[in-house]
């Protein structure tokens, strides 16, 4: 092999390695100024798309004995590949893909696994990092909360028997 297409094979097995995912995408007939279009709007996500040639994505995959057979990799093939929130991307390229025909998911990589075309898609529909971040915190709060709401009502009743007998006291009084 070539040493320009060794150099190529080696950014993309880098870039697999230290993203924390990785989408392929089609974009086959789509415009330069579309592309460029998606590009900044993945660019804004913090997300980087690259056009790689499939033999060169098939070698990075063998180098890093991934199995990426379940994922289309014929026609023109982009990589988009970053850090951060991975639902947010898939949720772009899906809304994308709506405006632009051409543009459609054909499968990913993360954590380990290939994800397939409909993975991809269900990523897209999970709400954002953070929107998760506070609701596995509220079903993490939810037990002390309760715990606490059953105590202070115990107390409150006692309270509240109290407060009766003394009224009828003062009642009895008057």
């Amino acid at each position: 092999m070539r040493i320009e297409k060794q150099y190529l094979v080696s950014s993309i097995v880098d870039a697999i390695k230290t993203s924390d995912y990785v989408y392929f995408v089609s974009f086959a007939g789509l415009t330069v100024k579309s592309f460029s279009d998606l590009r900044n709007q993945l660019a804004a996500a913090g997300a980087r798309c690259t056009v790689q040639k499939n033999a060169l994505i098939k070698k990075a995959a063998d180098q890093l004995e991934l199995e990426l057979e379940a994922i289309d990799l014929t026609a023109g093939t982009a990589m988009v590949y970053g850090q951060g929130d991975c639902s947010a991307v898939a949720k772009l390229l899906v809304e994308f893909g709506k405006k632009q025909e051409q543009v459609k998911a054909k499968g990913g990589y993360m954590d380990g696994a290939v994800l397939s075309a409909a993975a991809v898609g269900a990523l897209a529909d999970l709400p954002a990092k953070p929107v998760l971040q506070a609701m596995l915190l509220g079903v993490l709060q939810a037990p002390a909360r309760n715990l606490v709401t059953v105590l202070n009502a115990k107390v409150s009743s006692i309270v509240n028997v109290v407060n009766a007998y003394k009224d009828k006291l003062e009642n009895a009084n008057n």
